[in-house]
């Protein structure tokens, strides 16, 4: 039975009681390392690193409304082949789900990995980040982010002189992660006197059974679901209005070129995808390095052509391939140079290719994903039931 375990909160502030948690952790002869996001030297970015040393976790602060990167492939990278040890890895529900997705695919492994999520408020773009914290020092940060957020859904875009969220996560109806072995909950709480551990898999019912942390009381549990219950309507919310307005942005070939033409072909949202995991991409090869006469052979046909020729093609393929595994982490958009909103158009495909399959993208390590799996009737409707 899941258990709910509370952390205290002293005067240094929530994300103080984190490290704290998280050097106990690191000192149990099980885990080898903890992964989680830490301040770099010198401050004005947060990044994720593996900390073996418990003194380096001062830095650490994994409640730092800040998203540089999906860390799924790096914690991939980490626990696929012979381990020296369980890595506690601290992530975001989109990339414990990406994480999963992974793991799926034989690129990463549940078993070497201790998967703590955290309720997730959002974060910022990269720029906006370095705006917000450009005043502040790195240690008041996170503390400042959440005072600026009450939990139960009032967006810090509504707050006096803070940025908004990242539009990704203002669609994101997933502020928890199923597949995490255990969740640090702060919603519905004041983050500054407690917050929560709570146990989702045998294997976090073991880390909170060695922390021996006490008990938390029926209020902190009860609040923490209104308080997600009311966050989630509201992302759907978002989520729903920024489909309708994509969908009819985009329901023509004519306007979807529309839709993607400040594209520069940088494959930056290809680098970034957390799911996106073959090792050599096509559109990277000979497969589209032309030769100049077939250049020029088009641009007579049509009178002009447009350079890059390949872009439309590119997202098209990348849809393809990655719909049924996106999470919506927004990392595409974050990392594209242009603002192209290939988020928007990347999550209401996913949704649609997800909800035919009646798949959700990292929900859970034992349901295998769309076309792994044979079904004889499958789309019935659209084989008219043939044999």
């Amino acid at each position: 039975m899941a258990t709910t375990a509370k952390i205290e909160v002293g005067g240094e502030g929530p994300a103080s009681a984190l490290r704290e948690m998280l050097k106990r952790i690191l000192a149990d002869e099980g885990v080898s390392a903890v992964m989680v996001a830490r301040h770099t030297p010198g401050g004005g970015a947060v990044m994720p690193a593996l900390i073996t040393d418990p003194d380096r976790l001062d830095e650490a602060d994994p409640l730092a409304p800040a998203f540089p990167l999906n860390t799924a492939r790096l914690l991939g990278r980490l626990t696929r082949g012979e381990s020296q040890g369980m890595i506690a890895a601290v992530m975001r529900p989109c990339e414990i789900r990406a994480f999963v997705e992974l793991a799926k695919l034989n690129q990463g492994s549940m078993e070497n990995a201790l998967l703590i999520g955290v309720d997730c408020p959002g974060a910022f773009t990269n720029p906006d980040y370095r705006a917000f914290c450009g005043t502040q020092s790195p240690g008041d940060i996170s503390r400042e982010f959440l005072r600026t957020f009450v939990p139960g859904g009032i967006p810090v875009s509504e707050v006096q002189g803070a940025p908004p969220l990242s539009r990704a996560c203002r669609a994101c109806e997933h502020p928890t992660a199923r597949a995490a072995d255990c969740m640090i909950g702060f919603f519905g709480t004041d983050p500054e006197k407690s917050m929560s551990l709570v146990s989702q898999t045998p294997k976090g019912q073991a880390l909170i059974n060695r922390l021996a942390l006490p008990e938390a009381g029926r209020e902190i549990i009860d609040n923490r679901a209104s308080a997600l219950a009311v966050l989630v309507q509201e992302r759907g919310a978002y989520r729903d209005a920024m489909f309708e307005k994509t969908r009819a942005a985009t329901d023509s070939l004519e306007k979807l070129g529309r839709f993607l033409s400040g594209c520069v072909n940088c494959y930056n949202c290809r680098v970034a995808c957390p799911v996106c995991y073959c090792r050599e991409c096509v559109f990277v090869t000979d497969v589209f390095d032309h030769e100049p006469w077939q250049y020029l052979s088009w641009a007579k046909q049509k009178g002009a052509l447009k350079l890059p020729s390949d872009t439309l093609f590119y997202h098209l393929t990348r849809l393809a391939h990655m719909s049924a595994a996106c999470v919506g982490c927004g990392q595409c958009s974050n990392a594209c140079p242009n603002d192209v909103p290939v988020m928007e158009l990347f999550r209401m495909t996913a949704a649609g290719v997800q909800k035919a399959f009646d798949y959700e993208a990292g929900r859970s390590p034992e349901e295998a994903p769309p076309l792994s799996v044979f079904h004889e009737r499958e789309f019935s409707e659209v084989t008219g039931g043939v044999d």
